[in-house]
């Protein structure tokens, strides 16, 4: 029996891997070690590994890396802790592979510690690019530490290519997360208002999922401020998500719960569950943030998506994104584009982007036909013209 790691660091990369988990707990021929690190052991933000527990996953060890603080020195001890306790848990449980996914801080230092033990290392959605974030140089490095590249379109496999990786490495498998679409029955608006304790009436709301723009964090709350400005404008009833744990998440969490007291029309949801938030993106008007899930799911629900900022910068996306700039007026341009009725016609029948069909099963196979050897662990950088060196 083959074991397989998996690593998950918080709500956002955990719902990405739902589909895999399952696929992997079901097949006779594979064992799953999950690494419980991160936002999941953090009751600031929600405390989500009972969500993994609830969900029937036994945990094979919990990293704790968090410290109190979104300071670059804060980030980066966080870091170097990370990597001390995955070293730890390792050496506790070496799994025969190795799943990462994306771009956190805290899943590379999953993927460093893992190098010396030389341990395969699968790495889901690389070959994207982020430009007003640190995670561009983190899932970049992330590729370089990795032996086999699940990517989610076939222009990202040819940047993985052009990062130096064989192609046989490489395989494109679609977005994972999109696999739930099938498998997840979503509530309806009325039970959604029910279990989320909202009290709105018929009234369209906006989702706003907004995280830091970590190579920008000084301006986080100039930012923030222009968004919250826009939507006081728009006044609309809003949904909003809790950031992620990056340079400046705190003064933006912050400034949005202020916003949250200060208006009735306006709820701070901390964790909405993959369940909740395709829910809440199927009866939305618009999303607003700038956020990988308006880029990646939202396509899928056919949902108008405002993306502020140069934080997705380069992304393939679909024609339901409006890119804009921070300032207040650029914002409420772009609400105002999102919400008009021929804006959404226009988007009926949309293809996402990011879908091949049944990514989990791609990529079970692939780590099922894997030959754990040398060949898999010595890697040999590929150029452009062919060679190998």
């Amino acid at each position: 029996m083959r074991t397989v790691g998996v690593v998950t660091v918080g709500r956002s990369d955990y719902g990405i891997y739902l589909p895999l988990l399952r696929a992997i707990k079901a097949d006779p021929d594979l064992q799953l070690h999950l690494f419980v690190s991160g936002m999941h052991l953090s009751p600031e933000y929600g405390l989500t590994v009972e969500d993994i527990e609830a969900d029937g996953f036994e945990i094979t060890s919990r990293v704790e890396m968090l410290l109190s603080s979104d300071t670059p020195e804060g980030i980066s001890k966080s870091m170097g802790m990370g990597a001390l306790g995955f070293a730890q848990a390792y050496t506790n449980t070496r799994p025969d592979i190795l799943v990462v996914l994306g771009d956190r801080f805290e899943m590379h230092a999953a993927a460093l510690a893992a190098l010396p033990f030389k341990i395969p290392v699968a790495h889901i959605h690389g070959g994207e690019i982020t430009q007003g974030a640190i995670d561009d140089a983190l899932r970049h490095s992330m590729t370089k530490l990795s032996h086999l590249h699940f990517v989610s379109t076939r222009e990202y496999a040819q940047r993985v290519i052009q990062l130096g990786e064989e192609p046989w490495r490489v395989v494109v498998s679609g977005a994972p997360g999109l696999d739930n679409l099938a498998h997840t029955p979503l509530l309806t608006r009325e039970e959604f208002f029910t279990q989320f304790e909202i009290q709105w009436g018929d009234a369209p709301f906006l989702l706003v999922t907004y995280h830091p723009v970590t190579l920008e964090y000084e301006r986080a709350e100039w930012q923030t401020a222009e968004l919250l400005a826009a939507l006081e404008m728009v006044n609309l009833p809003v949904i909003f998500t809790q950031p992620n744990a990056d340079t400046g998440g705190r003064v933006i969490a912050q400034m949005i719960a202020d916003f949250v007291d200060a208006h009735p029309n306006a709820q701070l949801i901390n964790n909405l569950g993959t369940q909740g938030y395709f829910s809440v993106m199927a009866h939305a008007a618009a999303m607003i943030g700038n956020s990988s899930s308006g880029i990646i799911e939202a396509a899928s629900f056919e949902l108008p998506v405002v993306n502020l900022g140069s934080r997705q910068a380069g992304r393939v996306r679909g024609a339901n994104v409006i890119d804009v700039d921070h300032p207040r007026e650029a914002v409420l341009e772009g609400i105002r584009l999102a919400l008009s009725p021929r804006f959404r016609t226009d988007l009926s029948g949309m293809k996402n982007p990011y879908s091949e069909g049944e990514a989990a099963q791609t990529i079970i196979t692939a780590l099922k036909q894997a030959q754990l050897d040398e060949r898999l662990i010595v890697k040999h950088f590929y150029d452009l013209g062919g060679k190998t060196g």
